[in-house]
């Protein structure tokens, strides 16, 4: 069994994973900011910390193998770029800092970032791409990433919509690969490919990449 630590665990894909990984006897840690403890579910070990000061929790990742970086702004969208930069790359930088610590116990760092590349949402890719070096950077070697475009789920069903042109260009051998690429999942198959991420991580110092295919096809 895993130990995880994570960082966003009150977040939209933290709250849905933490359960599973519960039930199925790793033992969880998330942080929280002071004040967000109570979102967390029940059985997840609460650290009060702030996702941005590596100072506030790496104290404690010498009990973890495996960290969970999920922090990033609800909701990306092309304005938010400033917000990208407050928060989504100097929180992954915090992380990756602690992770790497000589200190440390973590020995497998986990990644959300995003499908690259796209026709939109470039200021959203461009900090993902820059928080996928500095993992590198940071001497974390033993690393997954996984690469969704858009995670379905509560609150995140408008992408629906646009099912019939997904099926149109997987139709056109000219946009066929790009569909696939930047194709949809849910939240239930992203947990399972996180879940899976956690209980088969990759050979010692080597960085692997799950992109959209990779996601769906993971069951736990």
């Amino acid at each position: 069994m895993a130990s995880v630590f994570l960082s966003g665990g009150t977040g939209y894909l933290g709250r849905h994973l933490i359960p599973v990984l519960l039930s199925r006897g790793h033992s969880v840690a998330s942080l929280a900011r002071p004040g967000a403890e109570a979102r967390l579910p029940a059985g997840c070990h609460v650290v009060t910390g702030y996702a941005l000061r590596a100072s506030s929790f790496g104290g404690v990742l010498r009990g973890y193998d495996t960290f969970i970086h999920l922090t990033g702004t609800p909701k990306p969208a092309p304005w938010k770029e400033r917000e990208f930069r407050a928060v989504d790359l100097p929180s992954l930088m915090a992380s990756a800092d602690a992770a790497a610590a000589p200190d440390s116990g973590v020995r497998h760092f986990i990644y959300v970032s995003v499908a690259q590349t796209a026709p939109i949402m470039r200021a959203y890719v461009a900090v993902r791409q820059e928080a996928e070096a500095y993992l590198e950077r940071a001497g974390i070697l033993r690393r997954t990433i996984l690469r969704p475009w858009y995670v379905l789920g509560p609150g995140h069903w408008w992408p629906y919509a646009l099912r019939p042109l997904y099926a149109l260009a997987a139709r056109s051998a000219r946009y066929r690969q790009d569909a696939e690429r930047l194709g949809l999942v849910t939240i239930g198959e992203m947990t399972s490919a996180l879940v899976r991420a956690v209980e088969q991580p990759p050979s010692e110092q080597a960085a692997r990449i799950l992109g959209t295919a990779e996601i769906r096809a993971a069951r736990v």
